[in-house]
């Protein structure tokens, strides 16, 4: 194997091993796959603005999972960032399927709302952006949120040598 990628194999036993294990992994499947414009269309290039749309998408996609993935079932985070993933894909696969769901979610985030306790201003905002956030109470989602940003850390990190190793060629 050439230098590039030795300097790039992880320890298999840390967070970050798995990940970028995960994630490199992730990053073959998507370069192997064709380009996503349909034969009635005209070619796409790679540069333009869809298709870089559609690239920077489908790598997040696999950034998150890889992520989620490394963690495991142990965090509650992980977990649903997993079933948005899963039902992302599933959704789009069947478009009725996403018009009835999304009227049941609509009709039982009403009674959820209702029920809920009033809490701090801050502690809602940061429920928005730990995925799964909205189900927990203040002390969990403290827990969750800490090891969340821990693990984003972990990501960009690794994304940052990915590219560092890659355009240095």
């Amino acid at each position: 194997m050439n230098s590039q990628h030795s300097s790039l194999r992880p320890n298999s036993s840390s967070l970050k091993s798995r990940f970028t294990l995960g994630f490199l992994r992730a990053l073959k499947r998507l370069n192997r796959q064709p380009s996503s414009s349909s034969p009635s269309s005209p070619p796409q290039t790679v540069s333009s603005p869809r298709e870089m749309c559609r690239r920077y998408l489908r790598i997040r996609i696999a950034a998150d999972a890889s992520m989620a993935s490394a963690v495991g079932s142990r965090r509650a985070w992980s977990r649903a960032l997993l079933l948005k993933i899963r039902s992302r894909q599933s959704r789009s696969s069947n478009s009725s399927a996403r018009r009835v769901s999304m009227k049941k979610k609509c009709s039982g985030e009403k009674i959820k709302k209702k029920k809920k306790l009033k809490c701090c201003k801050e502690i809602n905002e940061l429920r928005k952006f730990v995925p799964g956030g909205e189900a927990m109470d203040a002390c969990s989602l403290l827990d969750e949120a800490a090891h969340y940003i821990r693990c984003l850390n972990t990501q960009v990190k690794v994304m940052t040598r990915i590219a560092d190793n890659y355009s240095a060629n």
